[in-house]
């Protein structure tokens, strides 16, 4: 008979790296879907606090505001790891998704957003990974959008841009936006655009 109830045990847990991440390591047991439990496991989880990934998108012009910068990440499958992404960011104690969605727009892309809407909530890897994405969309200008920003103090060195949302849904299906977070945001906007610049053009 199946087990339909789902329960983990963590029998030892330790902190190999603390740094600007940290990974951790776990003992664990967890009940199976056809009764009992596993074995001990051991498993690694990087782990980080949760993020905010803004969608900046002028309905007006129809454009999407992309950023461009290095990726460590990506140093191993492509020989210039300069991604295409959104506007990203980690949430710091005390704040507010929203809140962070607002402060990295102005710092990542110099975008004011007009008004925000929240789209999902969503883990990105988590086979070993904590971090949990909350992703909105944000009305802007885009009229002016351009150059280089980020924080000196934490090293960023960001390329902005406004392209057309044309332009952008052609990146992902070219293959040369390969974040996960920018693909699944230019795709919900492709099912909600017509939708969202009706009430957005009519405010």
């Amino acid at each position: 008979m199946k087990n339909n109830s789902r329960e983990f045990i963590i029998i030892r847990q330790e902190t190999p790296y603390q740094g600007f991440f940290r990974l951790e390591k776990y003992r664990l047991r967890h009940s199976l879907f056809a009764g009992g439990w596993t074995g001990e496991l051991d498993r690694e989880l990087f782990r980080r606090g949760n993020c905010v990934a803004v969608l900046l998108y002028d309905p007006g012009r129809d454009q999407i505001v992309l950023i461009e910068q290095f990726r460590v990440g990506a140093i191993l499958h492509q020989e210039q790891p300069w991604l295409l992404e959104i506007v990203a960011g980690a949430i710091e104690e005390g704040e507010a998704a929203e809140q962070v969605a607002y402060r990295e727009s102005l710092e990542e892309a110099g975008c004011e957003i007009l008004e925000l809407i929240k789209v999902c909530e969503f883990y990105t890897t988590p086979g070993g990974s904590s971090e949990r994405i909350t992703l909105f969309c944000g009305r802007v200008d885009a009229s002016d959008v351009q150059g280089i920003h980020g924080l000196d103090d934490e090293d960023e060195d960001i390329l902005v841009r406004a392209v057309s949302f044309s332009e952008a849904y052609n990146l992902v299906e070219r293959g040369e936006i390969d974040s996960a977070i920018p693909i699944l945001a230019i795709q919900w906007l492709a099912l909600n655009r017509s939708d969202l610049r009706k009430k957005w053009l009519a405010e």
